[in-house]
């Protein structure tokens, strides 16, 4: 019997007992039945804590400005399953991914998949049915372990690191570096968006083989113009950069227009897009119209979109400490005359102590809530750290969507609402607000 997509998500999800289960055996025994052959085009994995999404789609918007048809993977989803899984900038219908489905489902047998694994092996199934110039794969956790390493990246993308999934990856930088490092492979470039990176990742990059190819060291990117003084003063609203030049090992790229992501972090992810592509420029060349064309025209929801109306809600997926830090730079880059009113629900696992201290002096009015989902951090432990961290004006609600309403009928000229904590988080906002 025919499955409808939302039957088959269903169905998955309770496929293995577990939601996680590291390891690339499984996974690659279905892979060798669903398919006898690697990719013709070039792959390129991301890894990384924070910044994968933007360098993916960064990556993708560019190589489409070029006239190149890409097949591009990246996770978790906003509103719907299908974006998960695109050709040519368009996610996939719910007929192909059906389709795909019953192909990872006849190879298994008796395999179990999570859901992830499952999702995963489908989209590289459907790509090798694509014509395609270019793959580009998001890591879902980690990388060594992670689903899409069973596909050797021809160019590993390591955007960033920190304290993330400890209790799958480690609890120090140097475990979690050699982790994401797994999609390094011999003999091919590595290009990484730390300065400094721990010793694990050189290690790593040294027994592999890979060419680690570093941000500050191998490639860089400066601010245009950089008003920036050696006393390290940070940028104010009326010094915004208008554009950038681009460094690499063999070419430069100068006078490019900053990407309509915004803040100065996806200057950084387009550094490292830009660097990736300069290892691949004998297979797929980009010419200076197309990098700018990319970088003008890319879009990625859930990073700092700002959703026009009376009142402008502002929607990002910040969800750990490193990621708030970013959201907090741009809202100040970006003031209002009104009032901050933040909606904030996030996962039990993660570092909520630090992500409150980080945002208090910055939002006014809280609009807290627990999300509808097993693993959601409890409203009520929310509301503690939010008074231990001096935080006043706070406004609990049944859910995320009510939080939403409150808050935009509390909001008053010249206000502004920011949504962030989680995916889902955005996702329930996204649904109350557009």
């Amino acid at each position: 019997m025919s499955r409808t997509l939302e039957q088959w998500l269903s169905w998955q999800s309770q496929l293995h007992p577990a939601e996680i289960e590291l390891g690339l055996d499984r996974l690659r025994l279905v892979w060798s039945r669903l398919t006898s052959s690697s990719f013709d085009c070039p792959v390129i994995t991301v890894a990384g804590s924070n910044g994968k999404g933007s360098t993916v789609a960064l990556l993708e918007s560019i190589l489409t400005a070029a006239g190149y048809r890409c097949g591009c993977y990246t996770s978790p989803h906003i509103l719907r399953y299908n974006e998960r899984v695109c050709i040519n900038q368009a996610a996939v219908s719910d007929d192909q991914l059906c389709s795909a489905f019953e192909q990872v489902e006849q190879a298994r047998a008796d395999i179990t998949l999570t859901y992830f694994e499952f999702g995963t092996l489908a989209a590289l199934w459907l790509f090798q049915q694509q014509p395609l110039d270019a793959v580009i794969l998001e890591v879902g956790l980690g990388g060594r372990l992670d689903a899409v390493n069973i596909i050797d990246a021809d160019v590993a993308v390591l955007t960033s690191l920190s304290l993330e999934h400890c209790d799958w990856l480690g609890d120090s930088l140097e475990q979690i570096g050699f982790e994401k490092a797994g999609i390094f492979r011999a003999g091919r470039p590595a290009v990484c968006g730390i300065r400094q990176p721990p010793d694990s990742v050189v290690r790593a990059a040294e027994e592999t083989g890979a060419r680690l190819l570093c941000l500050a060291r191998d490639f860089d990117y400066r601010l245009m113009p950089d008003h920036r003084s050696a006393q390290g003063l940070d940028l104010c609203a009326e010094q915004l950069p208008d554009h950038w030049h681009w460094q690499g090992n063999q070419s430069q790229r100068n006078g490019l227009p900053l990407p309509a992501l915004r803040g100065e972090v996806q200057v950084q992810n387009a550094a490292l897009a830009l660097a990736a592509l300069e290892q691949l420029d004998a297979r797929i060349p980009v010419d200076q119209q197309s990098v700018r064309n990319g970088l003008l025209g890319v879009q990625l929801a859930g990073r700092f979109q700002l959703i026009p109306g009376e009142t402008g809600i502002i929607l990002d997926v910040a969800h750990n400490p490193e990621s708030v830090t970013v959201l907090m730079e741009n809202l100040r880059t970006h003031p209002v005359p009104g009032r901050t009113r933040l909606v904030f629900s996030l996962l039990s696992d993660k570092d909520v102590s630090v992500m409150v201290k980080l945002m208090v002096d910055r939002v006014d009015d809280w609009y807290i809530a627990s999300l509808d989902v097993a693993r959601a951090m409890p409203c009520s432990r929310l509301y503690d750290e939010l008074k231990k961290a001096g935080a006043s004006h706070i406004t609990t609600a049944e859910s995320v969507t009510l939080a939403c309403r409150i808050a935009r009928a509390e909001a008053q000229s010249g206000d502004r609402i920011v949504v962030c904590g989680s995916f889902y988080t955005v996702a329930d906002a996204w649904a109350a607000c557009v």
